[in-house]
């Protein structure tokens, strides 16, 4: 992008001064005569919108209702615990024995090394 005064001549320059320079002159001018600061004036402020009681009573309402079915959906799945198995005496004992074979055999091979 270009700057649109890098196209202008000097002389235009120095005339666009100038010109700035009497208004600025003519604006004290007028601040004197009317006894106001010369300021520039205020940016005027956009008006918010407001919403009525009723509008946000609706919009409780309704934010309160997705909470509700957030909420209702997380409860949904509440499933039955699983029953715990337990294991027979005799498995257990099973187990045990096969356990102390196989440590048996790992400690005679190594005795032999």
């Amino acid at each position: 992008m270009s700057n649109p005064l890098s196209a202008l001549t000097l002389a235009q320059l120095k005339n666009a001064v100038a010109i700035k320079e009497k208004i600025e002159t003519l604006g004290k001018e007028l601040a004197s005569i009317l006894g106001t600061p010369a300021a520039k004036p205020a940016p005027a402020k956009l008006a918010r919108k407001k919403i009525s009681a009723a509008g946000i009573a609706r919009i409780k309402a309704a934010q309160k209702a997705r909470w509700a079915k957030i909420k209702a959906a997380k409860a949904a799945p509440a499933v039955a615990p699983k029953k715990k198995f337990t294991m027979s005496a005799a498995a257990k004992a099973a187990i045990s024995r096969a356990a102390k074979v196989r440590w048996a055999k790992i400690k005679a091979a190594q005795k032999k090394k």
